[in-house]
């Protein structure tokens, strides 16, 4: 009697016969045989479909079938290294549950704009269900940091009448009549809950209407924030330092054949762990308008340039035998899919020509004051294979709830978290400002109304303590774990400035 199974589960049913519930992914028919690839959620098994084996009708019913019907099959499992997870299906039966013709999303190559009109079918794809699965993880590593290392999770509220990072990017919505905003933050409201708890953090989706369209930025994104009370800006590294090296390692552990599939940097994530780079803003300002940054930006436009060149000549080879055919159907699906990845690399390679002059040019003319752009992130995440802390950012280019250096006051004790191979920021944090006068002032500066924040005020009345916190975002950490260039791909339905159909 066979059972149900999954794919990811077939190493327990060798020699045993089971039967798979799934979608056709790919069938590569071969004379009296058919391998009829199959996903289920979970993976990719290749089942062996024999005429003889099953009723004729049936084997031809399924060598009709189009790509994404859904069906059932039972077989014996059996071990095979050249399969799909190292596992196949010897089939002896089959139920069509739902044929499908004229799948949209073919191996052919389709422009962003239609896979974004299409997500609700995209997310069926490889890439997309890989990244799917690491991103479960990481927000399972996540809640399992804090939950283990004594944090409390507070819901803070997504409707608010404050701003936590500048007006300008506040969402107004209507209320009842009355004018509130969706949040940007949950840190203010964490303060107060820290002042409770000890140690506390909160986990969901925040809001920023910013106009912008680059490849780092969606306008709804999630956000986990801790805040602890009783802690200095060494103890709070020290805690972004372990937390990320966490979620690294727990990606590590449990997707190494999505981040192969993908073609992440597996070598470069194993060197995520303590200690990471430290560098203050005043530093990171010298080495981005140093000759080192000159002479960094050059080597890296000759390799970018090197690599165009290599992969246009693979791209033409691919293209020749295409060209030449006599090609078996798998080796015309294998090529069109590298195909697909050479243009996919050359046109980002293209796009890192054009903008490496323009980097360049900027670092050049960086000057102490200024806030880090994303270009100057990008520089200094390239320099360096492991995360870089900036420490010390000037006052004037920070928010106003941000600490002052007491023995500057020129600079607020707040960090930002690069992380590497040009990925950028993806946490940032700091010392909140404990001392009511100082707090009043600078909410003044700001232009603010002070009683709009009287409440938050108040935690610098009632028993200020030292404390601060952070806000990682996730969807730009499961960016920089996949090697994914846009980070509208880490979340399943995202949210652009003009993409709001699906």
């Amino acid at each position: 009697m066979d059972s149900k199974a999954f794919i990811s589960s077939l190493k327990d049913w060798v020699g045993k016969e089971v039967t798979l519930s799934g979608w056709l992914y790919n069938n590569r028919p071969s004379g009296k045989v058919q391998f009829l690839i199959l996903r289920d959620g979970t993976g990719l098994c290749q089942c062996v479909i024999e005429r003889g084996k099953i009723a004729d009708d049936l084997y031809d019913a399924l060598s009709r079938l189009g790509q994404e019907s859904s069906l059932s099959i039972t077989g014996t499992v059996r071990a095979e290294p050249r399969s799909p997870g190292g596992y196949e299906l010897a089939a002896c039966g089959a139920q069509i549950h739902g044929p499908a013709t004229d799948y949209p999303i073919t191996p052919k190559e389709h422009g962003i704009d239609f896979l974004l009109q299409n997500r609700h079918l995209h997310l069926r794809s490889q890439r997309p269900w890989c990244i799917g699965r690491i991103r479960h993880t990481v927000i399972d590593a996540i809640r399992r940091f804090f939950n283990d290392n004594g944090f409390i999770l507070v819901d803070t509220p997504i409707f608010t009448t404050i701003a936590g990072e500048g007006e300008q990017t506040l969402f107004e919505v209507d209320y009842f009549g009355q004018p509130l905003h969706l949040a940007q933050t949950g840190q203010l409201y964490l303060e107060s809950a820290a002042m409770s708890f000890g140690r506390v953090y909160c986990f969901g989706p925040t809001f920023r209407a910013e106009k912008s369209k680059t490849r780092r930025h969606l306008t709804e994104f999630w956000m986990v924030e801790p805040e602890v009370a009783y802690i200095d800006l060494k103890g709070l590294l020290e805690l972004a330092e372990n937390f990320v090296t966490s979620i690294v390692q727990r990606v590590l552990k449990d997707n190494r054949c999505e981040l192969e599939t993908l073609g992440a940097d597996i070598t470069g994530l194993e060197k995520i762990v303590p200690p990471f780079v430290r560098l203050t803003y005043t530093e990171t300002a010298d080495i981005l308008a140093s000759q080192k940054t000159v002479d960094f930006m050059a080597r890296q436009l000759a390799e970018f340039v090197d690599q165009k060149a290599k992969y246009e000549k693979e791209l033409a080879d691919l293209e020749a035998q295409e060209a030449a055919g006599g090609l078996k159907k798998w080796q015309q699906e294998k090529n069109a899919r590298r195909v697909l990845e050479l243009r996919a690399e050359i046109a980002e390679l293209e796009i890192k020509i054009e903008n490496n002059p323009k980097h360049a040019q900027l670092a050049a003319g960086f000057r102490w004051g200024k806030d880090l752009g994303g270009s100057d992130e990008t520089i200094i995440s390239l320099m360096h294979d492991k995360p870089v802390f900036v420490t010390h950012y000037p006052r004037d280019a920070k928010a106003f709830y941000m600490k002052t250096d007491r023995s500057s006051g020129k600079v607020v004790e707040n960090f930002d978290l690069l992380a590497p191979a040009g990925f950028g920021e993806i946490i940032g944090g700091s010392l909140r400002e404990d001392d009511y006068q100082e707090l009043f002032k600078r909410i003044e500066e700001e232009g603010y109304n002070p009683q709009s924040y009287q409440w938050y005020l108040d935690l610098r009345k009632y028993g200020s303590v030292p404390h601060g916190g952070f806000g990682l975002g996730v969807e730009r950490t499961v960016a920089w774990i996949t090697g994914e260039k846009h980070i509208r791909q880490c979340i399943a339905f995202p949210r652009l400035m003009d993409k709001i159909y699906l």
